[in-house]
């Protein structure tokens, strides 16, 4: 093997507020070796993915130990096998690995490990739609919001990795659909390109009124992946027994937040008076449904009835500017690092 290093991106220093160059570093270290039981992975595609903000602080407690420092951060990979000392896999398969991290190579026992088609066209879906990404969007709609036919669905961060495929599945199981992005191009992707009926501006001065009008004040299911403003705006337009899957929060990823006026108070009698079913989730504890999942939203782009939407973002070393305007909102869909191989 001509490769003798190990090209990787360390936390160098845990961020304050919004993440920063200079709080990576870019490494040359040894090469990882397989041994006895082993696999030696070279990562193709790398995730990167709002939750890895709150993992780079050195907060306890929460569903996933944070990042170690001077360490690559973890994150999704799509990787070739390079080297294999285990019956389960052969020198040349495509894996997802779950924690592959910010590197060129890893070492993996095989625990978590998923084989892909060998000819699946398009490996970075894996990572995606295909992937965790779609996993979450699909389970957290069908088994908190349980759409029907009729009803009005609301998604925040519409035009983002998961909002993207939450917005393009209710519309399949018949609902009317309404996103939520920040900025017009992004609304003209969400509208046009994702195929939502309707997209709203959060920037926009008047965005509680374009909101209430466009969702007629009745919101069945509300998507939740921001929380603040976005939030308050929803909240006074949730019909009696809506539900609220919460995905994410990322408006208070990198701390304060900014805008938000609903008190704990209100939210909580809102809650009770109209019977909200408000439900956060991991895709963690439900991957025994990831064989469906797969099923239905293999034969959904099969039929061309969902669009792939993904920013792929070319080296290793563009990773943690990519990363930083990932949660500066400055993608759309699901965002990937595409390494050399």
């Amino acid at each position: 093997m001509n490769q003798a290093i190990n090209k990787q991106v360390l936390l160098a220093r845990r961020p304050q507020g919004a993440p920063r160059n200079d709080d990576f570093r870019m490494v040359d270290a040894p090469m990882p070796l397989a041994g006895e039981g082993e696999l030696l992975l070279r990562n193709l595609y790398l995730s990167l993915d709002p939750y890895m903000r709150g993992r780079m602080n050195d907060a306890r407690g929460s569903y996933a130990p944070p990042y170690a420092l001077n360490a690559p951060p973890g994150g999704g990979t799509v990787a070739r096998v390079l080297t294999s000392y285990h019956d389960g896999f052969a020198e040349g398969d495509l894996v997802v690995v779950p924690d592959g991290g910010w590197q060129s190579f890893v070492v993996s026992d095989g625990t978590g490990l998923r084989h892909l088609m060998p000819d699946m066209s398009e490996p970075s879906q894996a990572l995606g739609i295909l992937g965790m990404t779609g996993f979450t969007a699909w389970w957290g709609l069908t088994k908190i919001g349980r759409p029907q036919a009729g009803d009005t669905l609301v998604v925040s961060a519409a035009a983002g990795a998961v909002g993207s495929v939450v917005g393009q599945i209710g519309r399949l199981l018949g609902c009317r659909v309404v996103g939520i992005a920040g900025g017009a191009d992004k609304c003209r992707h969400v509208a046009q390109d994702l195929g939502f009926d309707a997209c709203v501006d959060y920037r926009a001065h008047d965005f509680a009124g374009q909101l209430a009008q466009e969702t007629n004040a009745a919101i069945d299911i509300y998507f939740e992946n921001v929380g603040g403003a976005v939030r308050d705006a929803v909240w006074p337009l949730l019909n009696n027994d809506a539900r609220v899957p919460v995905c994410g929060l990322v408006s208070g990823y990198n701390g304060a937040i900014a805008g938000e006026r609903v008190g704990i108070h209100e939210f909580l009698t809102t809650l009770i008076v109209k019977r909200i079913r408000l439900e956060g989730f991991l895709n963690a504890d439900h991957l025994e449904e990831f064989p469906t999942f797969e099923r239905q939203v293999r034969g959904w782009l099969d039929d061309r009835q969902l669009l792939v939407s993904e920013t792929i973002v070319e080296g290793l070393d563009k990773a943690p500017a990519a990363f930083i305007g990932l949660l500066e909102g400055n993608y759309t869909g699901k965002l990937i690092v595409k390494l050399p191989e």
